[in-house]
Parts: structure tokens; sequence; C-alpha cells
């Protein structure tokens, strides 16, 4: 069973920039891909952005592309999403969750990963 604990949350000002990371423990095999979620109360999980598990193909959300990076650490086993010029719609609990998948699909289907870590709180003020 795949953990997944995530770190670097926190309160930012509308148009800041924030890093969070997320890391695997019991990662046994380098195929998995990582991915990053968010969600508000009311509302359906949403994918943020994915790295495949080699760390050279991604994906992002339309409404995230250009201003939130995904990467991955040189063992595999960390992920961080760099997100910059944050606005109030960006507040949400971000989750990461991996999945042996080779790569991401493009729309970031919350169903297709097994293995979740339990949220960091991003809240940004207007």
């Amino acid at each position: 069973q795949v953990q997944l604990v995530e770190s670097g949350g926190g309160l930012v000002q509308a148009g800041s920039s924030l890093t969070i990371s997320c890391r695997a423990s019991q990662l046994t095999r380098d195929d998995y891909a990582i991915a990053w979620f968010r969600q508000v109360p009311g509302k359906e999980r949403e994918g943020v952005a994915c790295i495949s598990s080699s760390g050279a193909s991604s994906a992002y959300h339309g409404s995230v592309r250009g201003r939130f990076t995904v990467s991955r650490g040189s063992d595999k086993n960390t992920a961080t999403l760099r997100m910059a010029i944050l606005q109030p719609e960006d507040t949400a609990v971000y989750y990461c969750a991996a999945e042996r998948l080779g790569g991401c699909r493009r729309h970031i289907p919350a169903d297709d990963f097994g293995s979740w870590g339990q949220g960091t709180q991003v809240t940004v003020s207007p």
C-alpha cells in the first residue's frame, strides 16, 4: 500500500506563489504516476496536474495551465506542485494521489488513482 503525505499548504495573498509537496513511501516500483487534485466543500474532487512515472510528460487542468508546474524528485518518490499567480478560486484542500500508470490522461480522472494522501489546505485571500 502506497502511503502519501502532503506538506506545504497555507494562507497566501492573491497573486502570490506557493509550493506544495508530496512524499510517497513504499513505492517499490518506479512506474507510478503522481497527480494533484483539489476539492472544495460541495464540489467534486478536481484533477489539477499529473506527472508520468518517468517525469517526462504531464497534464494540467485548463484553469491552472501556465500557472502551476508539477515536477518529480530524482528519486521518483516525491512530487511538487508549484503554484503561481494564485487566485481566491484556487482555495481548496489539495491532495496528491499515485497509481501504477505509465502516463496521465488529459482530463486527470480521480478514478484512475487508488492511493491518496490526507490533503493540505491552501487558502488564497483576495
